[in-house]
């Protein structure tokens, strides 16, 4: 247990969560117990930072409250200020007419619109609530062509589309606001994931269920390229479950697939690659289990798609190891081979990582942000380079409090860390990578 660290002469509130658990996920996918609800820090500042006139720069190791290395705290808003609940998944979207930025965060009853343009002020502008007929935490956001596409695992939720250019007219003085869906696609209910590849125009919504088209769970793919007619595209259930994926169209080092649409799986116990270029036909190109596997939950592609980088979800709680990242060398799409894996000092559960440049950005349930230099990959190694620690208390191999997932797609560099405890906004000093 990591001794708490106090500030002295500020107000200290205690964050807001749920009363009671949501309703519970299969346990035969992901991890069991993550929706229960943990006790809160009483010393947790969570409205201290709201807003911070000059930020909170990395001094000494602290940005205020949180331990940090390379990362100053832009902002900090807690959930009670972004509509309640407990936070999940975070996306982001840059108005291409005005320019300003937008950060887009899953809850329990809903969605989050908050304008970050600037990021020491950030507003929150309102809320899209649910579609589904039950809370749960578990939502997913992705955008294509200025309109965000947001599934969840709540029944009958389907996909929401939302037109985002509806936040340029948003009365800042009347905000927060209720929004309501452009359209939602109803071929299926729940869903756990959703991926789009943004050069081609096609929704990947995985971990599907109410299915119309019964795929398995598997890829469910949509034609999302005019967004508010998004139209049923076919099915890859040939390898079951996939919890997330990341599709592509491919110009990587395995040239007999330049020009192809390709996704790269990570499905409970498996790396699955599968060319998806014919959506009535797909072809898996290679399924490879590896040795201590628990959940493969999630993975990105290297700048140059020589390598996978791969989280597994469960393998910290159940075989006790510190946070592990796994590295998969896939220049051969039908014979990839796993080269090494990153063990970090924490033993904090991995969720969420996205690679920008050779930087590695991950979220790590409570040990917060950390942030990874990906430049010896053919040994199999990882450097850390950075961290925001988003809850100091612990960094135990337990779910409830923490980091999700993060946005750091944004030009200026500014990265949106969303989950449990609320939004940060925060700017590595790292340049980009």
């Amino acid at each position: 247990m990591r001794r708490s660290l106090l500030i002295t002469g500020v107000a200290v509130v205690s964050l807001l969560f749920a009363t009671g658990p949501a309703t519970a996920h299969d346990g035969e996918h992901e991890g069991e117990g993550k929706d229960a609800i943990g006790e809160v820090d009483p010393n947790f500042p969570a409205a201290a930072l709201v807003g911070a006139p000059n930020g909170t720069p990395c001094v000494d190791g602290q940005a205020g409250y949180f331990p940090c290395d390379n990362v100053n705290l832009a902002s900090y808003l807690p959930m009670s200020a972004i509509g309640g609940g407990r936070g999940s998944d975070v996306w982001g979207w840059t108005d291409p007419e005005t320019e300003r930025r937008y950060v887009i965060a899953g809850r329990e009853t809903g969605t989050s619109f908050v304008d970050v343009t600037n990021e020491r002020k950030p507003v929150y502008l309102g809320n899209l609530p649910t579609s589904g007929t039950n809370n749960v935490i578990w939502r997913d956001i992705k955008v294509y062509d200025d309109h965000a596409f947001i599934v969840a695992e709540a029944r009958e939720h389907g996909m929401q589309v939302f037109d985002l250019r509806q936040l340029r007219t948003v009365d800042r003085a009347a905000a927060p606001v209720t929004f309501t869906a452009t359209t939602t696609y109803r071929d299926f209910g729940r869903a756990h994931n959703l991926a789009i590849n943004e050069d081609s125009g096609f929704a990947y919504a995985v971990g599907v269920r109410e299915d119309t088209h019964a795929c398995a769970s598997g890829l469910h793919m949509i034609d999302i390229r005019t967004p508010t007619q998004p139209t049923f595209a076919g099915c890859y259930a040939a390898d079951g479950y996939t919890h997330d994926t990341q599709c592509v169209n491919y110009d990587g080092p395995d040239s007999r697939f330049h020009g192809r649409e390709i996704c790269f799986s990570s499905n409970e116990d498996t790396l699955t690659i599968t060319d998806v270029t014919d959506k009535a036909a797909p072809v898996m190109l290679s399924r490879v289990p590896y040795e201590g596997s628990a959940y493969s939950h999630q993975g990105w592609l290297s700048k140059d798609g020589r390598h996978f980088l791969m989280g597994d979800e469960l393998d910290e709680l159940r075989y006790e190891v510190n946070t592990r990242t796994w590295i998969w060398e896939v220049s051969d799409l039908t014979a990839p081979r796993l080269v090494g894996a990153h063990t970090a000092d924490t033993t904090a559960i991995d969720h969420n990582l996205y690679v920008v440049g050779d930087l590695v950005f991950q979220s790590n349930y409570r040990s917060g942000l950390r942030i990874l230099r990906a430049d010896n990959l053919a040994n199999g190694r990882l450097t850390e380079v950075g961290y925001l620690d988003t809850w100091p208390e612990d960094d135990d191999a337990a779910f409830s409090h923490g980091t999700w997932s993060n946005y750091p797609f944004f030009d200026n560099g500014l990265v949106a860390v969303h989950g449990y405890d609320g939004l940060f906004l925060v700017r590595p000093t790292l340049g980009r990578g």
